[in-house]
């Protein structure tokens, strides 16, 4: 069974990622499968636009952590120690990548969020050139409380430095409505009314000849290449793969090991748990009193 599904409707390019018995997170073969249904669009001179979405539950709950995190031993995510920081940032970078041919597509690509665009998932919505969101649906980086970096880097990019750091700092996700106000998104609906936008919205872009919308985003892309995108993303990866090789990160790894990996993001997101010192607190602010 693919990991992404591609169907032509039309004008419209319909990638649907799916993996709905896990919210669609990502394992080893999902962005390699992503970028190839990229291409596909983008190879048909009929597609105008693509609309990127997910199956079951969810959009996306990021990587999948029963496979990186809960599992014992190294893994793709997660090498014995000492370990080799340029074998990790190939694997990780190579997956930016993946996500990054929606940003690098000649199609426009619309994200249509329901449930969750969390973690890993985050990132491909982001990639997209608009996000739609049920207004009840969340997305956020939790995994900047401890393993994680967005790689692609795109919340500084779509935020500014100021409210970045606002969701970068506390990990925290938040609800499309809010979202929305942020400038993070473009716009989010009543869950009910999100694919009749989305359409309505595909379908009035299907009206623009193909060379044009690609020379539009040609154009607006090109203004974040020369602020230094793809450099933002080198360091972001290669930090990415130091949050998850450092004492905090592998002590996040051997409590997912011990206790499962949702036991493990329960205690990083409440702040009940000392990554450094490796032990429960009962909130946040004991560990700076026992200090």
């Amino acid at each position: 069974m693919p990991k992404v599904l591609y169907e032509k409707d039309g004008r419209i390019g319909r990638i649907t990622l799916n993996r709905p018995d896990v919210l669609n997170a990502i394992d080893d073969d999902l962005p390699e499968e992503l970028e190839a249904c990229v291409k596909k669009a983008n190879a048909d001179e009929n597609v105008h636009v693509i609309i990127l979405s997910g199956n079951g539950r969810a959009f996306c709950a990021g990587y999948d952590l029963t496979a990186y995190a809960q599992t014992a031993g190294a893994n793709n995510v997660t090498q014995e120690m000492p370990w080799d920081p340029m074998k990790d940032y190939a694997f990780m970078m190579k997956n930016t990548n993946c996500f990054m041919s929606l940003w690098r597509s000649y199609k426009p690509v619309l994200a249509k969020v329901h449930g969750y665009a969390v973690a890993g998932g985050s990132d491909i919505a982001l990639c997209c050139d608009m996000v739609f969101m049920a207004e009840n649906a969340h997305i956020g980086y939790m995994p900047v409380r401890v393993w994680g970096c967005p790689t692609t880097a795109m919340w500084v990019y779509r935020l500014g430095a100021e409210k970045a750091k606002r969701m970068l700092f506390t990990g925290d996700k938040i609800p499309g409505t809010e979202a929305e106000e942020l400038g993070l998104i473009y716009k989010a609906v009543p869950e009910s009314d999100l694919d009749q936008t989305v359409e309505d919205f595909a379908e009035r872009m299907c009206s623009v000849p193909v060379n044009q919308l690609m020379m539009q985003k040609l154009m607006i892309n090109q203004a974040y290449d020369n602020m230094g995108l793809s450099n933002t993303q080198m360091i972001a990866t290669v930090f990415d793969g130091i949050t998850r090789h450092s004492p905090e990160g592998l002590n996040f790894k051997k409590r997912a090991e011990e206790n499962s990996w949702k036991e493990a993001v329960r205690e990083r997101d409440l702040g009940t748990y000392d990554w450094t010192a490796d032990r429960a607190i009962n909130s946040p602010l004991q560990a700076s009193m026992d200090d």
